[in-house]
C-alpha cells in the first residue's frame, strides 16, 4: 500500500464513519484489508482502493466494516448497567408513570450484546414497569454485525465475557456449541442501520440513549456534531451515558454531567433537578434488584 493509497483510505474512512486513523495507523489497515482484498481475488490493498476510486459502492462499504472496531461484550463496564438499574430506571419510573412508555437507544451497538444486557436488566423490573411499553432501538453501521445481532447467538467465550451465569442459565438456550439470546429478550430489540455522521432525527426522541465507546475514535468537531444531534434527539430529562474514557466537558454545553455519576449526562435544556435515586428505588421496587457481573 502506497503513502498516497493510505491517505486515500484515512479520508475516506473518516467521511463514511468517523474514524479517525493517525499517520502511524497503517499496519492495521493492512492487517484488516488484506484478508479482504484476497477475498475479492485481488492481490492488494492497491487494487482494493482502485476499485474504490472507480466508484464500487459495495467495495466501499466493504471496506469501512472492515475497519470499523466491533469489540463489545455483556454488560460491558458494569458501572454503566449499575446507573440503568438503580438511577436511571427509578427516575424514568416516576417521570413517566403517566405515559407507562419508555425509548431506548443503544447506538454503535455492534453484535448486540449492549442491547441485550439492557433487555435483561428490564426483565428482572418486570414487576415495576408491568404494562409499559418499552422499545429498545439498537444500531450500528454495519449489516453484517447487526445480522449477528439478530440472530442473538453467541460462542462460549462471548457469553463468558461479562454475562451472570444465572443470565445465562434463565435468558440463553444452548445450540450445538453455541448459545442463543431467548426469544423473548430477541423481540425486545428492534435492530437498524445507522451511522452517527449521518442524520439521525428519523429515529424519533428517546428517554435513555447509550452512545458507549465510539466517539473516542472521532476527532474534536465530528464529536460536537454527534452531540449536537444527539441533544435533538433527547427528552428534556432523559439520560446519556456515555463510555468511561468519553466525556462532554470542553466539548459541547447540550449535556451536563449527572452528580456523582461516572458516564451518566443529562440534556441542559429544561433540566429537571435530579431525582433522588435511593428513594425512588424504594418506591419503585427497583432498588433491591440486583445482579453480579463476572470478575473482570
Amino acid at each position: 500500500m502506497t503513502p498516497v493509497d493510505y491517505e486515500y483510505l484515512r479520508k475516506l474512512l473518516k467521511d463514511r464513519s468517523g474514524l479517525m486513523l493517525s499517520a502511524d495507523k497503517q499496519y492495521l489497515v493492512e492487517s484488516r484489508l488484506m484478508p479482504l482484498a484476497r477475498k475479492a481475488g485481488l492481490p492488494g490493498i492497491s487494487d482494493l482502493v482502485q476499485k474504490m476510486k472507480a466508484g464500487s459502492e459495495p467495495t466501499i462499504v466493504r471496506v469501512v466494516e472492515a475497519m470499523t472496531t466491533n469489540e463489545t461484550f455483556f454488560f460491558r463496564d458494569k458501572v454503566p448497567f449499575d446507573h440503568f438499574r438503580d438511577t436511571i430506571m427509578p427516575a424514568m419510573i416516576k417521570a413517566r408513570g403517566q405515559r407507562r412508555s419508555l425509548r431506548i437507544w443503544s447506538a454503535a451497538c455492534s453484535t448486540g450484546q449492549e442491547p441485550y444486557s439492557l433487555a435483561m436488566c428490564l426483565k428482572e423490573m418486570a414487576t415495576a414497569i408491568s404494562g409499559w411499553r418499552i422499545e429498545i432501538i439498537a444500531t450500528d453501521l454495519s449489516q453484517e454485525v447487526l445480522e449477528k445481532s439478530r440472530a442473538g447467538i453467541f460462542s462460549q467465550f462471548e457469553v463468558q465475557r461479562g454475562l451472570p451465569i444465572q443470565f445465562l442459565v434463565k435468558y440463553f438456550a444452548q445450540v450445538g456449541e453455541m448459545w442463543q439470546v431467548s426469544s423473548d429478550i430477541r423481540a425486545m430489540v428492534q435492530f437498524r442501520p445507522l451511522n452517527l455522521m449521518q442524520d439521525f432525527s428519523a429515529l424519533g426522541t428517546f428517554d435513555i440513549v447509550f452512545c458507549r465507546n465510539v466517539l473516542i475514535y472521532f476527532d474534536q468537531p465530528t464529536k460536537i456534531g454527534v452531540f449536537g444531534r444527539l441533544a435533538k434527539s433527547m427528552e428534556p430529562d432523559s439520560f446519556l451515558v456515555l463510555g468511561a474514557a468519553e466525556t462532554v466537558v470542553g466539548l459541547t454545553d447540550a449535556f451536563r454531567s449527572y452528580p456523582d455519576k461516572r458516564g451518566l449526562y443529562q440534556p441542559t435544556r429544561d433540566v429537571v433537578s435530579p431525582p433522588l435515586a435511593p428513594v425512588l428505588a424504594a418506591k419503585a421496587g427497583v432498588s433491591a434488584l440486583k445482579f453480579a457481573a463476572a470478575p473482570r
